[in-house]
């Protein structure tokens, strides 16, 4: 029986998951959580085979929370669910962690088999995940955003978002100062000169659907 703690800070999502692993005999949701330092707890608590991970959710999430599980639960492997297209965090995903990468909008049966694919020790990559992670590390093939650290690429898309320093800030638990530095360094490596620039950037290259930064 595989054992999954679904992260989603909608609760028609999560019914929806656990109506969908329901109908499927080898698998049952474990565990649930509204928000990812509630995912990050329950995942040092208890002992799951699999989460399945939102990407946009309250609190600790994205890069970082996978970074967190990876760390304090290495054996647990690591889904995401997002409603990012592959374009925006696949290939960050996969890097950090991560064994497979799909988007909301995908077939229940694509997701049921991910799953068992991901349990079971393997990798769940569609050709679009694929082109993603083969073009951010096709060095300076790539685009300029995928020259960003997991740090700056977050705090780009909020930029892009229309938060300011300080409300990044809070949110992040940083510093101003810090936030106004990763935004030189952003403005710098993708050689824009301002933050209209950067949302331009953003929209172009379809950085900026789903739910607002965490």
């Amino acid at each position: 029986m595989i054992r999954v703690l679904v992260a989603d800070d909608h609760k028609l999502v999560r019914e929806g998951l656990k109506q969908i692993l329901a109908a499927a005999a080898d698998m049952r949701v474990a565990g649930e959580a509204a928000n990812g330092d509630e995912a990050l707890a329950l995942a040092k608590a208890n002992d799951y085979d699999l989460v399945l991970l939102d990407m946009s959710m309250p609190g600790l999430a994205g890069i970082e929370l996978i970074k967190r599980l990876r760390l304090e639960k290495p054996g647990l492997r690591i889904l995401v669910l997002s409603m990012h297209g592959e374009q925006q965090y696949a290939a960050r995903a996969l890097k950090a962690g991560a064994a497979g990468y799909l988007t909301k909008d995908s077939a229940t049966e694509q997701l049921v088999g991910a799953i068992r694919k991901v349990a079971a020790g393997g990798l769940y990559i569609t050709a679009a995940a694929a082109e993603s992670l083969v073009s951010e590390t096709a060095g300076g093939n790539g685009p300029p955003h995928a020259l960003l650290s997991d740090r700056e690429f977050e705090i780009f898309r909020m930029l892009a978002r229309g938060h300011g320093p300080t409300e990044i800030a809070d949110r992040l638990h940083l510093s101003v100062k810090t936030v106004s530095t990763h935004k030189a360094r952003v403005l710098q490596k993708m050689n824009l000169g301002s933050t209209a620039e950067l949302v331009r950037y953003a929209l172009e290259h379809e950085l900026l659907d789903g739910k607002p930064s965490p």
